[in-house]
């Protein structure tokens, strides 16, 4: 990370095939598919650089996964999407509008959905009931049958009655990914959804990730196990000390001799 107080050096990487060029305000609404485009977004924390001028773009019905090192900005960025950190500097696009300076409730009931890498379920509460607190914040009414298909959107059909402190590790994610998409969103942002599981797990998750993207829902997927990440991607990103470094497919990533030095561990 950079001290903002010195000058930027230039990385010299060479932007992949999908990096948008277009001036963000020009690449988002109604007559393009770019659905959520950053411009020129830094996030200084004190004297270090978090996330350093980065131009980010996302298509509608796309699935993207970032990948990077330990320390790269890539929770750092989803969180400024989300609104949970202030832009220091640049916008944010989405769905046509500049969402920059909107609360993260406001960018909640525009579309936007975030599952954090640790489950944040309400272990004292029922599967269904975690799934109905999670649709009260925005709306009012009878909701069992939104829970009744949200749960069987995710993998949990039989488990609405079960507490949450019962289930495992890999359904409380999925549960926390069906409170998530209980509230509609355009674009959902998940952050490590496989850290921790097992071999079982990982392949449930995958699945449940590439049906959400069948039906047309927007994910950018953090993850580390690459993989992973081989499983689902559409395209990829990399940061690398909060920049983006490249873009492209996966098999490109993997083929590319400096992706593999910062982040696959190759010498």
């Amino acid at each position: 990370m950079t001290p903002d107080s010195e000058p930027k050096e230039q990385s010299g990487a060479v932007a992949g095939p999908n990096v948008r060029q277009t001036p963000a305000g020009d690449a988002t609404g109604v007559d393009t598919e770019t659905l959520l485009q950053t411009q020129g977004l830094t996030k200084r924390f004190g004297g270090l650089t978090a996330i350093d001028s980065v131009d980010f773009a996302i298509e509608e019905g796309e699935l993207r996964c970032l990948i990077g090192p330990n320390g790269a900005g890539k929770s750092t960025l989803l969180k400024l999407i989300t609104g949970r950190h202030e832009a220091t500097e640049g916008k944010i696009y989405y769905d046509g509008a500049d969402v920059t300076d909107l609360s993260p409730h406001e960018r909640v009931r525009r579309g936007i959905g975030i599952k954090f890498q640790s489950p944040a379920v309400f272990d004292s509460l029922t599967a269904a009931e975690n799934i109905r607190m999670a649709i009260q914040r925005t709306e009012d009414g009878d909701f069992s049958e939104s829970i009744r298909s949200t749960l069987e959107r995710v993998g949990l059909p039989e488990k609405g009655d079960v507490q949450a402190s019962s289930l495992s590790h890999g359904q409380q994610q999925r549960l926390e990914i069906g409170m998530t998409i209980a509230l509609s969103p355009s674009l959902l942002l998940l952050d490590e959804p496989v850290a921790g599981l097992s071999m079982e797990e990982r392949e449930a998750i995958a699945d449940l990730v590439r049906t959400l993207n069948d039906d047309g829902l927007t994910l950018i997927v953090i993850e580390h196990d690459i993989d992973f990440v081989d499983r689902i991607a559409d395209q990829v990103t990399v940061l690398n000390q909060g920049e983006i470094f490249q873009e492209g497919s996966i098999e490109e990533i993997r083929s590319d001799e400096a992706v593999r030095r910062i982040y696959l561990g190759d010498a």
